[in-house]
Parts: structure tokens; sequence; C-alpha cells
């Protein structure tokens, strides 16, 4: 039997105020085409369905169309738990109805005890979920003196051990920070100062445990315990990441492989470095000028308006940084360089304005303006 993990979709996310619903479609249809090509199960999606507790309309109509196309057109099965970004309660809405057309949503803790069971190939695999919880809620649902983000989901990971049957291959969903695995920048901390980190050892038992929150496809503490990643680069920290899915394969004895399926973005997320006008240069010529940019300039004199004229030839410039204006070669600058510098900014800003260079009675007037201002 084959399913198919993933997990940290954010259907709806706004990176530097543009919408990335465009480019979500994109990579959610290639799910689509694997989950047809592998001939897959199941989809399984570990939680940040949406990227916000009450998503946008788009969003929620994207997500319908995903859905209708998974378990309607092609009868494939979908289990899913909401995340930290999702509303349980809105994500779980009608969930007891929806089960008959096969989706299947794990939102509330007293569901940790009923696995979706799916069986296909002469396998049974049984599908157990922690939707994303805090100590808080697992201490009023259970009556349990658990303080900690650990202590808590444990206790669920062990209340499902006590109720799981061999006859079954068990698979565990979770969406929380397994500890020392690699976060990014675009991931909401669950909480501050990684209080919000939880031990693998408890998940040993489990054939495959589909992870969700952190953004970066890896394992942790054994293969098998293994986040998928987001299925796309939603900060320029994960520019090197290689975002797909995850392929499972088990059968009756348990695990057999996990693959990775790389999903290819309609527009990358990258970061270049060098001057303006070799940026510039090399911009007419990308074949990927498309892409969702963050440029470092290195230029040392000042410039008018350069984000401008980058999105001439790069139009998805999002953002800008400017190393080369903080460089200084000693921790005190002496005043006839400070004159000079502003001396200097000044003709570049006025060359920039006129299109010409300052004459020499405009460069005796400015110079003792600045000399005027430094008194």
């Amino acid at each position: 039997m084959k399913f198919i993990h993933t997990s940290d979709w954010h259907i709806g996310r706004q990176f530097h105020n543009v919408s990335l619903l465009e480019d979500q479609k994109h990579v959610l249809k290639q799910v689509v085409a694997y989950i047809q090509a592998e001939e897959a199960d199941a989809l399984v999606i570990a939680g940040d369905i949406y990227d916000r507790s009450v998503p946008p309309a788009s969003a929620v109509e994207c997500l319908d169309e995903i859905m209708q196309k998974v378990c309607i057109d092609l009868g494939v099965p979908i289990v899913l738990i909401p995340g930290n970004h999702d509303s349980a309660e809105r994500v779980g809405f009608a969930a007891k109805l929806m089960k008959s057309s096969g989706l299947h949503i794990i939102g509330n803790l007293t569901d940790i005890y009923e696995p979706v069971v799916i069986k296909a190939k002469g396998c049974a695999v049984a599908f157990y979920g922690i939707p994303y919880c805090e100590p808080l809620q697992v201490r009023d649902t259970f009556n349990q003196d658990v303080k900690s983000y650990d202590a808590a989901h444990t206790f669920l990971v062990n209340e499902i051990k006590n109720v799981m049957s061999t006859e079954y291959v068990n698979v565990l969903l979770s969406h929380c920070f397994i500890d020392g695995a690699s976060e990014s920048d675009s991931e909401r901390p669950l909480q501050i100062g990684g209080a919000d980190r939880v031990s693998y050892e408890p998940c040993l038992d489990f054939a495959y445990v589909a992870l969700g929150h952190l953004h970066s496809p890896q394992f942790k503490g054994a293969e098998h315990i293994r986040y998928s990643g987001s299925l796309m680069k939603y900060s320029f920290s994960e520019q090197h990441q290689k975002k797909g899915v995850t392929l499972v394969e088990v059968n009756q004895e348990g695990l057999v492989a996990q693959t990775h399926l790389p999903l290819s973005p309609l527009r990358d997320m990258r970061i270049i470095e060098g001057e303006l006008a070799t940026i510039i240069e090399q911009g007419e010529v990308d074949p990927h000028k498309e892409d969702y940019l963050l440029v470092r300039l290195t230029d040392k004199h000042a410039i008018l308006d350069p984000i401008s004229k980058l999105r001439t030839v790069y139009p998805n410039v999002l953002h800008l940084e400017k190393p080369g204006m903080l460089d200084t070669n000693t921790t005190g600058l002496k005043q006839a360089s400070v004159k000079h510098n502003e001396f200097a900014m000044f003709q570049d800003f006025f060359a920039q304005i006129a299109g010409e260079d300052m004459s020499e009675e405009q460069k005796k007037i400015v110079s003792g303006l600045i000399d005027e201002l430094s008194k």
C-alpha cells in the first residue's frame, strides 16, 4: 500500500504582501499528479492546511477544489489533522459527514483513540492523529497533570499506543516540534524559549510517523519519524531547501520504503548579491526573472530608487538590502572623511536626477553648504 505524506500547505499565505495562491495551486496540481502516477491509496496532511485560523474565501475555494479532485474524482481518501495555523473547529466542521466521501478529519483530542483504517492491496493501515494542541488543552480534556509540551505529547502518544492493535500497520500523524530538528524563518513559534520541543522516543513504536510544522524535509531520531516539509518556500532562509512530498510504502509487516518526490515551484525564491549594474545586466538574460528575490546590493555609493531599477528586469524583487552602504574601515570616521562622503553622495544624487555631472560652480556651492552645516 502507498500513501503520500505532506504538510504545511499554508493556503492563503502572503509573502511581503504578495499573494502566493497562484504558486500554491501550481504545486498542488503536482501533488494530485503524483497521487495518480504512483497510484497512491491515501493522502495524509499533517497540519497547517491554511495559513491562518480565518482563511480568505479564495483559500477555502482552493482547498475545496483539491479535496473534490482527490476524494471524489480520484476516489483517494484523505486523512488530515489541523496545525497551529489552523482553527481546529473550522477545519473540522462537518467532519462526520465528510467521512462518507473519503475525507477524514481528526480535529478533536478525543479522536485520538479512533484510527482511520484504510485497506488496500492486501494491507490494512490504521492512521492515528494528534491535532496541534497545547498542554492546557490536554490537561483539561484528560484531567492529567501535564505542564509541558513534551509531557502532553508523550501522554497522547502513549494513550494511542495503549489502544493500537498489531492487526494493523500503525501510522501516527502529529503536528509538533521534535527536539533537535532544523527550523526555518517562516515557521510561527509554538512557544518562546524552546518550551515547545517534544521527544521523538515515544514515537518509535509506529511503522511511520507523519510530522508537520517544520518546513524543511527531514527526519529526527529515526528515519521513519519524518517531516515532509512545506509544499513551497515561504522565506528566503529556505532558498536551498528541496521541497516536495514523501511517498510512503508499507506492507502488512511494516514500512517498506519512503521516497522524496520533488515539487517544482511556479516561481522560485532566491537571494541575489552584487552591484546594481551587474545584477541588471544578468537579469536581462536570466530565464527565471519572475522568481521572488531578495537582493543584496554591494554598491558603496548612494543609488536613487534602486528597487525600481531592479524591477525593470526582476519584477518580483520583494526585499532589498544594502550591506555595502554600511561598510566602514574603522570604528570612528574622521570629519574630513565624512565631508568627502557627503559631497560624493550628493554628486551621485545630482547626476542621477539631472542626467549630467555638477559644474565647478555648483560643486563650490555644495561644498560650502556642507562646511557651513558641519560647523
